[in-house]
Parts: C-alpha cells; structure tokens; sequence
C-alpha cells in the first residue's frame, strides 16, 4: 500500500505540474483549449483509477473519511456531468489538487510512528 500510495501521489503531482507548464508555454487561445482538455482527462483518468484502487482495496475508505467523502462527491459530479459540465469545469483543477494533497496527508499518516497513531 506504502508504495502504491507514494507512486500515486507523485504521478498525480507530476501530471498537474506537465500540464500546467504545457499550458504556460502553449499559451491558450480560448477557455477550452486542446491542451488543457488533454490535461483535465489524463489527471482525471489517473485520479478515477487510483480512486477505484482506493475503494476495491478499501484503503482510508472509512465511512465519513475524507476519501470517502470525496469518493461520493467525484461520484455525483461524474453522474451529473451532462447537466453540469461548466461547473465540473471549473471545479476540476481544485478537486485535482485536493486529490493530490489528500493522497500526501494520507502517506504522511501511514509513515506516522505507531504510538503516534494512538494519539
């Protein structure tokens, strides 16, 4: 689990970051530009992935966790997605980015000393 959840995190990092510099150097003309479609999808696509990694290993999927909070919020949001994608659009990026940070406090808490955890 240790290093699943550490190769997912930095993955998720490292896609935001590609992305975001493509886009710096890309320049976009519009809103919805190619390069950040491409983007949107290939860090959704991973997230989604570890997601359902998360959920069949049932790894900090507690009930009310942050993660299974999330998990249902992603979940809402992909099936209401035809009536909203404006505001998926512009949620996208933060939920990209709490993703990420939720992936590292969650390592951060695996790396924690045992009687640390009983705290």
């Amino acid at each position: 689990m240790k290093k699943f959840k550490t190769t997912d995190a930095w993955i998720s990092t490292g896609l935001i970051l590609s992305f975001v510099i493509i886009n710096i150097i890309n320049k976009p003309s519009g809103l919805i530009d190619e390069s950040i479609l491409t983007g949107y999808f290939v860090v959704g696509g991973w997230q989604v992935v570890s997601m359902l990694v998360h959920a069949y290993k049932h790894w900090f999927t507690e009930k009310w966790s942050a993660r299974y909070v999330y998990h249902w919020v992603t979940f809402i949001s992909l099936v209401t997605m035809p009536g909203s994608f404006w505001v998926l659009a512009i949620t996208a990026p933060f939920m990209a980015l709490y993703y990420t940070v939720l992936c590292f406090l969650e390592i951060g808490k695996m790396n924690e000393r045992p009687l640390n955890i009983l705290k």
